[in-house]
């Protein structure tokens, strides 16, 4: 990673240059003074932003609406976790107005934005100030918690938190349009406020509240609708269970009798297989929404219409 992050500094740096030597964006001065954060983004041009991976990009596109362009940093379909930026990628971090990211997932968030210069952009971390936690819930099999859970989005109330930190964002480089940002972060937060409503109207009905996911990434949509995450492994999806771990989770879904093992799209399923094997379950998607597949845009779903179709899949387990 580090010889990447040395590359891209270097990138950054020629992009830097060039950008000096063609004037400043838009081709009107900037500020650095607090009360000027957002001069940059002129009258005559869209705001550019940055957003490291779907969900960043989804709430920020549906924020910016047609007052801003907003470029999705982790190809769509790559697992984020271990993603890394390349020099094209850090060329672009250069040139936006804002970078969005949700923070921890990032870990490669913090050395880019400082190689990436640019003194005037604004950087959301849309995670900031939530009540995040070792787990957000129940982790692995044998109880072990490594690292903070960064899997925010996955809680439509959260996920309304981290509109509103992209709305703050966006209104900060671009105050001419505040209130349009204001009136689209609204519109789209009484969308989520549905999805939460739809999540407790089912959930709250659910014969038994244990779910078995393959990693532990759904711990804050579990505690939020009352629910327990038992995961194969932790919160990284690379993440291999020990014999022990996979033994307990075989014994908790005996005993629960619990019909379904969910794995995701982005990550070899063998293991949540071979629990399903062990214990007669069957499997299913559930999907962490950290990337859309090619099957996901062909049936033109987004993040409300895959957090719709959790909510179903967890329905179908939860009243076998």
């Amino acid at each position: 990673m580090k010889t990447i992050l040395a590359k891209a500094a270097l990138s950054s740096l020629a992009v830097s240059m060039l950008l000096a030597g063609c004037g400043t964006k838009g081709g009107t001065n900037t500020s650095n003074s607090a009360s000027d954060a957002g001069a940059h983004a002129d009258s005559q041009r869209k705001l550019q932003v940055a957003a490291s991976f779907y969900p960043m990009y989804e709430f920020a596109r549906q924020v910016a609406g047609d007052f801003a362009d907003v470029t999705m940093m982790v190809p769509g379909g790559v697992e984020p976790h271990d993603w890394e930026p390349t020099p094209k990628d850090m060329a672009l971090l250069s040139k936006a107005d804002v970078f969005v990211y949700n923070g921890i997932v990032e870990s490669w968030a913090e050395q880019a934005i400082a190689s990436a210069g640019s003194g005037d952009r604004v950087e959301v971390e849309a995670s900031a100030g939530l009540e995040l936690g070792a787990s957000g819930g129940e982790v692995s099999s044998d109880g072990e918690q490594e690292g903070m859970d960064p899997h925010a989005w996955l809680s439509p109330v959260l996920a309304q938190r981290e509109v509103e930190h992209i709305r703050d964002g966006l209104s900060k480089a671009d105050p001419a349009h505040a209130a349009d940002y204001e009136a689209n972060a609204k519109a789209y937060i009484a969308k989520l406020q549905q999805l939460d409503a739809d999540y407790r109207a089912v959930l709250g009905q659910a014969k038994q509240k244990t779910f078995v996911t393959q990693h532990a990434a759904f711990g804050y949509l579990a505690r939020e609708y009352g629910l327990t995450q038992l995961a194969i492994s932790g919160l990284s999806p690379d993440q291999e269970p020990t014999p022990a771990q996979m033994a307990s989770v075989v014994k908790e879904v005996k005993s629960l009798g619990i019909s379904t093992i969910f794995f995701e799209e982005l990550v070899d399923p063998k293991v949540a297989e071979t629990i399903a094997r062990e214990t007669s379950a069957k499997t299913d998607v559930l999907n962490p929404i950290e990337g859309l597949t090619k099957d996901d845009k062909a049936q033109g779903l987004d993040y409300i219409g895959l957090m719709k179709r959790n909510l179903a899949a967890l329905e179908k387990t939860f009243n076998a």
